[in-house]
């Protein structure tokens, strides 16, 4: 049995979604932070962090190699471009930079500037941390003018597109202007797969 663990609203919400898209048989154990460090999930990761996808007796780890994983799976599902060599590119060009810069530019904003313990730094580090991710968002919407998805059909890219976009909303971020991504929002959270995800992390 294919199990994934995930924390609700967390980056593992983006594989949860890819797995309800391909529809094959799976588990999600949704756990908290204390669940996280406990020795029993550090065994199956020892950063205690989500999301972690166990299949027998081999776990793999890190967000990007898990979507990855899913998508050369099924390919039937076509969540990793179409088919060509040009086309798997494009999918994992959209995905790193969701995964390697847009995803770390938010952790100021989830208090890993408290280290600073100075006001005035965290403020200025906050606020650089939301022109970075502003600036990210200007590509991503000009990149959907015309899609309805990150590459033109769904792909492994868009859930964690999705995911990122649930965390600006929550802090209120300025996403004014950015029509293209509004709409892909909406589209996401009117989505079946999206909202079954979404349902069983206790998010909606």
């Amino acid at each position: 049995m294919r199990i994934l663990y995930t924390k609700p609203g967390a980056c593992s919400l983006a594989d949860h979604i890819v797995l309800q898209w391909i529809g094959a048989p799976f588990e999600a154990r949704v756990v908290d932070a204390t669940q996280m460090k406990a020795p029993a999930f550090l065994a199956l990761n020892p950063a205690g962090a989500v999301p972690v996808l166990a299949e027998g007796d081999w776990v793999l780890t890190q967000n990007a190699a898990i979507l990855g994983y899913l998508a050369d799976s099924h390919p039937e599902a076509k969540l990793g471009g179409d088919g060509s060599p040009q086309g798997r590119a494009e999918v994992n060009r959209w995905l790193a930079l969701l995964n390697a810069d847009l995803h770390p530019a938010f952790h100021p904003l989830f208090g890993s500037t408290k280290y600073l313990e100075d006001a005035d730094a965290v403020d200025r580090t906050r606020k650089h941390a939301m022109q970075k991710i502003r600036s990210y968002y200007e590509r991503l919407d000009t990149q959907l003018a015309g899609r309805d998805y990150l590459v033109g059909t769904r792909s492994i890219a868009d859930p964690y597109l999705f995911v990122t976009l649930q965390w600006a909303k929550r802090l209120k971020l300025d996403l004014g202007g950015l029509d293209n991504l509004q709409a892909f929002d909406a589209r996401m959270l009117a989505d079946a797969g999206v909202r079954a995800a979404m349902t069983a992390e206790g998010l909606i």
